[in-house]
């Protein structure tokens, strides 16, 4: 790939970090609880989102949010027929491509797991830990002028799974699944995706 390309992708994936989110109340900040402590909502409680119970935690425990203030653990309080599972639907433009992004953390041991499906993006994660929050991006081509954005636990109980920072954006037309090349600059490219996301958290 040519300097002037790679430099013009450089440049698209800053534009991603500057555009407004399509997911409403993806920080979790909207149902403010005191400090220290954490509480438990039935999902259409929280501004954006349906499905199972969830809690929103705000530095419980002496664990802080990636992003603002609070975040919530995916598996909640309460009774729960099946998997915890909460989701959003919101706009989209048929035929665009979008950029899924959030943090996630194991509340309490390496073996939690959950998945994520939007549109034609499905994945199940299992590689997070305690003790520090990660990041996932993802791609997606949106089928229709709605989609719908779902997170469910593959991890039995009441404990597990820290969700923050959800976040949609629409690509840039410039990019595509098939222009984000491989190799050491697919490697370079992450780099640089990973630093617009940190430049991001610390605004």
């Amino acid at each position: 790939m040519k300097w002037a390309a790679i430099s013009a992708l450089f440049l698209a994936l800053a534009g991603t970090s500057a555009q407004a989110s399509v997911i409403t109340n993806g920080n979790f900040e909207d149902n403010v609880i005191g400090n220290n402590s954490w509480r438990w909502f039935i999902a259409d409680q929280v501004n954006g989102w349906d499905g199972s119970n969830l809690e929103i935690w705000r530095g419980y425990a002496g664990v802080e949010a990636y992003s603002g203030q609070q975040f919530i653990e995916l598996n909640a309080h309460g009774n729960n027929n099946g998997d915890w599972s909460i989701f959003q639907t919101f706009n989209t433009v048929s035929g665009a491509r979008y950029q899924l992004s959030f943090a996630y953390r194991a509340r309490a041991n390496s073996n939690e797991t959950f998945s994520v499906s939007v549109a034609d993006l499905n994945q199940t994660l299992t590689d997070h830990i305690t003790g520090e929050w990660r990041l996932f991006t993802g791609y997606f081509t949106a089928g229709n002028t709605s989609s719908l954005l779902r997170f469910t636990s593959g991890t039995a109980g009441t404990v597990g799974n820290f969700i923050d920072d959800v976040q949609i954006t629409e690509l840039p037309p410039q990019i595509s699944s098939n222009s984000v090349p491989t190799g050491p600059t697919g490697a370079l490219l992450a780099i640089a995706a990973a630093a617009l996301f940190w430049r991001r958290r610390k605004a």
